[in-house]
This record gives C-alpha cells, sequence and structure tokens, in this order.
C-alpha cells in the first residue's frame, strides 16, 4: 500500500457522482473510504475499484452524529488522517410545498444539510492538522429557486451560508472548501425521490444531462486547486448568471418549464 498516497473520503459513494468521484481519485492513485448506507452498493463499487488496500468501504447514516463519528474513527484507524472530504451524499423531492408532507421536508434537510454538518464536523481535526480540502455538493438550486423542490432548494442554500462561513473560519488552518454547484446530472436520484410525486409525473431538465466522470473530472480539478466554487456542468455557469442579475425573469423561466413550456 502507498502509505504517501491522499486519504480521500467520499459519502454517498455507492453509485451516481458520488460513485464517479470514487473512480476519479482511485484513478488518480488516492487512497479511497467509501461511505453509504447502501452496503450492496458499496460492495459493488468497492469490487470495481479493485477492492484492495487502497479501498475501503463504511456504512454510515450521514443523519446520524454518532455513526459519522464512528466513520471518522474507522478511516483514521486505518489510514491515519484524511486530506479530502467530499460531502455527496444528499436525496431529493418533488412536490408543491402546498402539499408536501413536513416530514419529507425534515428528511431532505437532515440528509442534505445535517449529514454534511455532521462529517464535516467528524472530519475537521484531521482535515486541520492535514490542511485539508472539504468539498459539498451543492446545486443550482443553492442560489436560484427551483420549482416543486423547495425542501431541496432550501438544503443547498443553507449548505452555502454553512461552508462559505466555515472556509472563512478555517482561512489561518490552510483548510480550503469548495462548493460544487451543478445542474442536472445522469444519476439515479430520480428513482430515490421522496414524497408522493405521482401528480407530477418526472422532474423537468433543461439541455442535456451531464455525465457524472465528466462531472468528476471537473470535481476533482477544482477540489485540487482549492477553487471557492465549482460549476462542473456545462449550463451551471449561465444559470449562475442569469438567476443573479435577473431574478424575476429567472423565475418566469421556471414557472415555464414546470408548465411545460420551455
Amino acid at each position: 500500500m502507498n502509505t504517501d498516497a491522499e486519504v480521500v473520503v467520499i459519502t454517498g459513494a455507492a453509485g451516481g457522482i458520488g460513485g464517479a468521484l470514487a473512480r476519479r481519485y482511485r484513478r488518480g492513485g488516492a487512497r479511497v473510504a467509501l461511505l453509504d448506507v447502501d452496503e450492496p452498493g458499496l460492495g459493488a463499487m468497492a469490487e470495481a475499484l479493485g477492492s484492495d488496500e487502497m479501498v475501503m468501504t463504511v456504512d454510515c447514516d450521514v443523519t446520524s452524529e454518532d455513526a459519522c463519528e464512528d466513520a471518522a474513527a474507522v478511516v483514521i484507524a486505518r489510514w491515519d488522517r484524511i486530506d479530502v472530504l467530499i460531502n455527496n451524499a444528499g436525496v431529493s423531492h418533488m412536490s408543491a410545498f402546498a402539499d408536501m408532507d413536513l416530514d419529507v421536508f425534515r428528511r431532505v434537510m437532515d440528509i442534505n444539510l445535517f449529514g454534511s454538518v455532521y462529517c464535516t464536523a467528524a472530519f475537521l481535526p484531521s482535515l486541520r492538522a492535514r490542511q485539508g480540502r472539504i468539498a459539498v455538493m451543492s446545486s443550482v438550486a443553492g442560489f436560484a429557486p427551483l420549482s416543486l423542490r423547495s425542501a431541496y432548494a432550501a438544503s443547498k442554500h443553507a449548505l452555502h451560508g454553512f461552508f462559505d462561513t466555515l472556509r472563512a473560519e478555517l482561512v489561518d488552518d490552510g483548510v480550503s472548501v469548495t462548493v460544487v454547484c451543478p445542474s442536472f446530472v445522469k444519476t439515479d436520484i430520480e428513482a430515490h425521490m421522496l414524497g408522493d410525486h405521482s401528480r407530477i409525473g418526472s422532474r423537468r431538465t433543461t439541455g442535456t444531462e451531464a455525465d457524472p466522470d465528466d462531472v468528476a473530472d471537473a470535481i476533482h480539478a477544482a477540489v485540487a486547486a482549492r477553487e471557492r466554487m465549482s460549476f462542473p456542468t456545462p449550463d451551471a455557469k449561465m444559470i449562475f448568471d442569469v438567476a443573479t442579475s435577473d431574478p424575476a425573469g429567472y423565475d418566469e423561466f421556471m414557472r415555464a418549464m414546470v408548465a411545460g413550456d420551455s
């Protein structure tokens, strides 16, 4: 085992963007710790990566503070440290807020926001000691509205507030924080959406869904460069520019998209 290789922890690593990130970091020679609640998915991902001494899996429910602390202890006990933490675990929903079960809203916030908070807290001592890098998977919904996904957008907006503030607090420690804002990516997130969205149907997307491996390449480069914000899909920066320069126009665009007029 290469004990000089950096140690990368990825949550939500059983598939989708998390799996693509695991492949990218292993390709670069890193040791990767894969965290997820999907044990069969973790096993399949580890096998695909070679399932050797450079890969470890940890069954971790990020909504549990204790589970995140236990996961950090397991990783550090094996590899002594971590250099990169990627908070990728997340979930979505599709429903108008007026029709939404607030338990669904709470669940989205627990996974998307508090899961990232708990994991960051658990791994922070090692990250500070190593002048490490933190990344969090936000979305264009972190700075713009996303109709029919109020809880998802709220969780992503909250991530910006937390991680932008954390970045400022960690400057003297040499720890970087990268907030990642993709638009639509070709993953199975829709299959795991919370709530009853049978009356609404499939999620609406704009443009072509990005390939997860392309997104992982962009995230890998942004984290290595210690960038503050990353737009890893072709249209994400355009959405940022429109949403921040013409918010009313962007609202109208969102309404048209939901109505099927765009």
